[in-house]
């Protein structure tokens, strides 16, 4: 079983305008109202690939029940920390010449909030994959990644994680399965700016000597890499489309990357070609992939 956590989840209002004129009344071409938070994105592109999980998390107040009601109409299960007071967040995502983003604060998460949430951790065993992605919000405890993977050393379970730099960093101790930073991202780390396939290949190997497994590269319109924990490497060039929505598009790598690990019996290299099509797949859509887009898309890259 995939199991995501989203700390913060949210409810995205969602507009499209020609152009944003600040001070003016501004008139939307289109608006969409979806669960937000980059787990909740995992676990719902999985239900469109026909792969089950199991969403965690805090929600609060009558927005968190939206984010709940919202986030079942997919088909999509979720066990949240519901919390007593505060509600969650309401993310506006402006998207006209430029994207624009106002985020909402989210709730107070208490001690017992997060002893409730370990307590749910509790149920993965081996063979499991747990997700965690996105940043912390300022009510946790910044280690809180740190204590989770520590909780569940030693049980054979898969942990990605998909987070900043710092975050990333904090984690790589505790042997990541999986780590997916972008390629700007990679070069940040070691404070240098990493300009070809072998050097960021060879940042990739000194993460892994840090104790990362996988290590997946994202690099927008130049494509992907992948360094598998063998020594293997595996490099895809981006899909042809045409940007509609980044929102969403490297936690669809995610779940396009369980999904093809899952459906070839364990092979990294599908894996990543699987996740590059899935990613590619929602920033060319409105929503999130399908599972129609993202076979035509990997049948473009994947011969």
């Amino acid at each position: 079983m995939v199991y995501t956590v989203t700390f913060n989840p949210s409810l995205d209002y969602i507009l499209r305008l020609d152009a944003l004129e600040k001070g003016e009344i501004n008139r939307v071409t289109y608006e969409n109202i979806l669960p937000g938070g980059k787990g909740l994105n995992v676990s719902m592109v999985l239900k469109n690939l026909g792969h089950e999980s199991q969403a965690l998390g805090f929600v609060a107040g009558f927005t968190g029940e939206a984010v709940e009601k919202q986030f079942a109409s997919f088909g999509c299960r979720a066990d949240f920390v519901r919390l007593p007071d505060g509600f969650s967040r309401i993310n506006v995502k402006i998207k006209a010449k430029e994207e624009t983003e106002i985020n909402g604060q989210g709730p107070l998460i208490s001690e017992a909030a997060q002893q409730e949430l370990f307590q749910k951790l509790e149920k993965l065993e081996k063979g499991d994959t747990l997700v965690l992605a996105g940043s912390i919000p300022n009510t946790l405890p910044d280690d809180i990644y740190e204590r989770i993977m520590e909780r569940l050393a030693g049980r054979g379970c898969r942990i990605i994680v998909d987070a900043t730099k710092g975050l990333l960093l904090k984690v790589l101790a505790y042997g990541p399965w999986l780590i997916k930073p972008n390629n700007h991202e990679l070069g940040e780390m070691f404070g240098k700016e990493l300009r070809t396939e072998e050097e960021l290949l060879a940042h990739a190997g000194k993460l892994q000597e840090k104790g990362a497994r996988n290590v997946l590269i994202s690099m927008a319109g130049e494509g992907a890499l992948l360094l598998t924990e063998d020594g293997k490497s595996y490099r895809s060039p981006a899909p042809k489309g045409t940007l509609v929505n980044s929102v969403g598009a490297g936690d669809s790598m995610v779940a396009g990357f369980l999904a093809g690990y899952e459906e070839s019996g364990g092979s990294l290299e599908e894996a990543f070609f699987m996740g590059v099509a899935t990613g590619s797949a929602s920033a060319f859509s409105e929503n999130l992939a399908t599972r129609p887009e993202v076979e035509a898309l990997l049948r473009t890259i994947r011969r």
